[in-house]
């Protein structure tokens, strides 16, 4: 499982868990469920440190966005493994081995308790990714050929997409229409628009 080996400062960010009440860790670690699950916009890391402060726990920003990452990491790959609680706490034992033994418990209880809720949300996301428009860019031109405009001198659009997919990379689309086409593909923009505003 990503993230969980030494080589990646598993053992330093563990080092950091052990220094947490198993209260702070348990709400920490409920934090992040809670987002996994979709039930949350993201997890407030200003709200974890404040918990944190109050409860005599000084953990630089450093330390604290190590944990929420492993932390998040860590259960955002079991829900896509399917994992069960004993094989993620088998994992996390065989990354490092200076987990305490009363945190695997936490995370296991957690685990059994919202582990599938985390699962059927991490497979939702995936079935819902859609990549993200960043740049679109069009040209007219005059084909002397091409697949769909077969007389010499027609006039064409080509139209170039960049997309970030759900994983973070940019990618290009990009294909050639008709006028005609282009025409239609036009209207349903303007079409799109106005249902847009009415919204």
């Amino acid at each position: 499982m990503p993230g969980l080996d030494a080589s990646n400062g598993a053992t330093e960010v563990v080092g950091d868990i052990g220094t947490l009440s198993l209260e702070l860790f348990t709400d920490t670690c409920q934090h992040i469920l809670s987002y996994l699950q979709g039930l949350t916009r993201g997890v407030d890391s200003s709200q974890i440190s404040n918990t944190f402060q109050r409860n005599g726990v000084n953990l630089d920003e450093n330390a604290l966005q190590s944990i929420i990452r492993f932390l998040m990491l860590t259960f955002r790959s079991a829900g896509k493994s399917n994992l069960s609680a004993g094989d993620l706490v088998s994992k996390l034992e065989e990354g490092c081995t200076k987990w305490p033994k009363a945190s695997l418990q936490v995370v296991h209880k957690l685990w059994t308790e919202q582990g599938p809720l985390v699962h059927s949300q991490q497979e939702v996301q995936a079935l819902l990714s859609i990549g993200q428009l960043v740049d679109m860019q069009w040209k007219l031109g005059m084909a002397v050929s091409s697949d769909t405009c077969r007389s010499l001198n027609s006039p064409f659009v080509s139209v170039l997409l960049k997309i970030v997919e759900p994983s973070g990379q940019i990618s290009q689309k990009s294909f050639e229409m008709t006028i005609p086409q282009f025409q239609n593909f036009h209207k349903q923009f303007k079409e799109m628009a106005a249902v847009l505003e009415t919204v």
